[in-house]
């Protein structure tokens, strides 16, 4: 089905912040917008407020009658919704037109000249970045976004521009739908196992996805990844970094809570650029999406002016409370790498101070095949609080637990295992310098209530 003759789509999985970037597309297209989602949320009551219809249980009689005809309705879902879900059933069983999340985007890469963002972690901050460099400039440009932009309040830009700036997904290989008019990769440590089974066949799906790349368009691939690539001819290659490659900064300054350095381009060399959300691990992430952007026609000014008024994405390096006496900030990490790189940033930021972590651990599957890793990032921070596991999509594995991680820890790290339904209290009675919650499962929901009970301390 033609994305031009829908008149009602319905998402299965509505919740997901990449499904609802997509419905508040269609939602501006004007078209009836429902869906199921196991769990409300702040995201599903927005969406239902912007005129989403949404439902809680899992049911064909809940599904809106416009939602019934498979000559008009467009059905997308989310690889996570099990194969005997209900709902997912009938569509099947009436001939609908299925479509997961990604290829839905991948239309939207053949309709406009998609400006796309892969790798295992830094691609929703990279896309986010050059999403907000496009918006404010001469180009402008839509975005479906796997994060909430602070500068918008939402993970979607709409605009008549040609460009259309997407975050990636390698999960499920969803990657493979998009033909990208130029990209960025930005790491490839191998990850979700649990569906590529083997280092190698995740490094394969990144260099298959470099053969979706249009003719005339570009890779940006940072150096020294672990991955063949395999370009189209007519296809421009640049590698960037954070101090070499054809993109890299120069004259980096960081100093009383600001960051500035000279961006290096084959293009125009842009000095003084200052980092509007100033943490270190954006210096790099800068340098990707200012190169997209200035690749796509933007100007040096432009790009100044759009680095600096960056706010950042929610749950990404997200500063809660920021004071003399107490930080608090919330972050998505959930793999090793990730996490290794918000640990050097946040050591980086506060040298002598006391740094906690929170963290709750993502998918049994990933705890089972990176818990020394895990251990090793977290271990450069000063005390470690593990909750048990968030399993999302999967089953308990036997012997898979927090406290893998929790043993592997290196020798003087002040440690804790807990129940997340006791983290509130152990906020309350404990004091902290600074703390850092880290994960990409629900205790971020948590967060609010954190914020209010540490702003409460800090009065007293």
């Amino acid at each position: 089905m033609d994305i031009k003759d829908i008149k009602a789509v319905y998402f299965i999985g509505a919740g997901g912040i990449g499904m609802s970037a997509i419905a508040r597309y269609f939602i501006k297209q004007g078209l009836v917008v429902a869906g199921y989602d196991k769990t409300p949320s702040t995201l599903t009551r927005q969406l239902e407020k912007e005129g989403m219809l949404i439902h809680y249980e899992e049911s064909v009689d809940e599904i809106p009658r416009v939602c019934r005809n498979p000559e008009s309705c467009l059905v997308v879902y989310t690889p996570a919704i099990p194969a005997d879900h209900q709902e997912l059933q009938y569509f099947r069983e009436h001939h609908f037109d299925i479509q997961k999340r990604a290829q839905v985007l991948g239309a939207l890469t053949r309709q406009h000249k998609g400006l796309c963002v892969a790798g295992t972690h830094g691609k929703t901050t990279t896309s986010t970045m050059c999403a907000h460099i496009m918006h404010q400039s001469h180009l402008d440009c839509n975005a479906f976004l796997g994060g909430i932009s602070k500068n918008y309040g939402t993970n979607y830009i709409l605009s008549d521009s040609d460009y259309v700036v997407i975050e990636a997904d390698e999960f499920d290989r969803s990657f493979h739908w998009l033909n990208p008019y130029m990209t960025v990769i930005t790491s490839t440590d191998p990850d979700h196992l649990d569906i590529y089974g083997t280092k190698e066949a995740y490094l394969e799906s990144f260099r298959h996805y470099t053969e979706l790349i249009q003719p005339e368009g570009a890779l940006i691939i940072h150096r020294g990844l672990e991955m063949q690539e395999s370009l189209p001819d007519g296809v421009r290659r640049y590698d960037y970094s954070l101090t070499e490659g054809d993109f890299h900064a120069e004259n980096i300054r960081i100093a009383n809570g600001r960051i500035t350095f000279d961006f290096v381009s084959p293009i125009e060399r842009v000095k003084n650029v200052e980092l509007g959300q100033p943490v270190p691990i954006n210096i790099e992430n800068g340098v990707a999406a200012m190169a997209m952007a200035q690749l796509a026609g933007c100007t040096a000014e432009e790009l100044r002016i759009g680095l600096k008024t960056y706010s950042g994405v929610e749950r990404r390096f997200d500063f809660k409370i920021k004071t003399d006496r107490l930080v608090f900030l919330s972050d998505y990490a959930h793999h090793p790498k990730e996490i290794l790189q918000s640990a050097r940033s946040i050591r980086e930021l506060y040298k002598d101070r006391k740094i906690t972590a929170i963290f709750q651990p993502h998918l049994y599957t990933r705890t089972r095949d990176f818990y020394r890793d895990f251990a090793d990032a977290l271990s450069l921070l000063d005390e470690v609080i593990l909750t048990e596991i968030y399993p999302a999509r999967e089953a308990p594995i036997e012997g898979v637990t927090s406290r893998l991680i929790y043993d592997h820890l290196r020798p003087g790290i002040e440690r804790q295992l807990i129940n997340k339904s006791d983290v509130l209290s152990l906020v309350k009675q404990r004091d902290f310098d600074v703390l850092i919650v880290l994960g990409a499962g629900d205790l971020d929901n948590l967060v609010p209530e954190m914020t209010r009970i540490l702003k409460d301390k800090t009065k007293q």
